[in-house]
């Protein structure tokens, strides 16, 4: 007699196998059902954890065709324990590409306000700056912008993209940014009097950026209310030293900087 399988489905009814990856940490995937994409920072028993772009965790199963990688359905599977390491992230919250080489440095140019402000966003930001091949410069000062616009005559093929601190309608900065501002050269800035007041007071371990009445200096104000030094280099380096991520970053510092990378690297 013949032998028949109890599956009497044909052929091309049935799924068709798909691939199992591992989820190790920075595989980023995307859950169909709801449309979550993130980076995986945890695999537990049946379960994995996603982070978006915005640092939002969410939790699902680990189910058969559960998740899309890079358009394809895939099942992931709990890495093995000896399984090496995938790329985690990079400061700026990207994938890391291990031991890619920096891209040639582009025409275009991002500047900055000052020295303190290029360090902070080398320290964040630099891995995803050498491989897109955007160099950073920094500003004397601000009153300098339309002699460095000029001077670097910004084009297609050579955007320049510039950073400026206390960018709020009708000041002074606010003024020379739109005398400059072209198809070509992008001004952005955000609200803060100094870059060091885009660094979260949390990640200081200080509850609040202190109050400094008009007249004084500033960074020297901050100090003495803090009871720092009033050494501004050193202080700066405090400040420089709590920042490990974006996470450590307000939003609004975090969405220029990232517009500008954007607008310097586009085709």
């Amino acid at each position: 007699m013949r032998q028949y399988s109890p599956d009497l489905t044909p052929p091309w009814k049935k799924p068709q196998p798909v691939p199992e990856v591992p989820a190790e940490p920075g595989l980023v995937v995307e859950e169909p059902g709801s449309g979550f994409c993130g980076a995986v920072v945890r695999c537990e028993a049946g379960t994995v954890t996603l982070e978006d772009r915005f640092g939002k965790h969410r939790v699902f199963p680990l189910e058969p065709r559960g998740f899309l990688l890079e358009g394809r359905t895939v099942t992931l599977v709990r890495p093995s324990s000896g399984a090496p390491a995938r790329p985690t992230r990079t400061a700026s919250g990207s994938v890391a590409v291990p031991g890619a080489r920096a891209r040639v440095a582009r025409a275009g140019r991002i500047y900055v306000e000052g020295r303190h402000d290029a360090e902070l966003v080398e320290k964040v930001w630099g891995d995803d700056l050498r491989i897109e091949g955007v160099v950073v410069e920094y500003l004397e000062g601000v009153d300098d912008l339309p002699s460095i616009v000029e001077s670097f005559a910004p084009g297609p093929d050579a955007r320049l993209g510039v950073l400026v601190d206390h960018l709020v309608p009708g000041s002074k900065e606010w003024r020379i940014a739109e005398s400059v501002t072209s198809e070509h050269a992008l001004v952005v800035g955000h609200p803060y009097i100094d870059i060091w007041e885009a660094v979260k007071p949390s990640s200081l371990g200080i509850g609040a950026w202190p109050r400094v009445p008009r007249g004084q200096d500033w960074k020297t104000g901050v100090c003495r209310a803090l009871g720092w030094p009033q050494n501004t280099g050193a202080a700066w380096q405090r400040i420089l030293s709590g920042v490990h991520s974006y996470k450590d970053l307000e939003p609004e510092l975090l969405g220029r900087v990232e517009e500008l990378i954007d607008f310097v690297t586009a085709p």
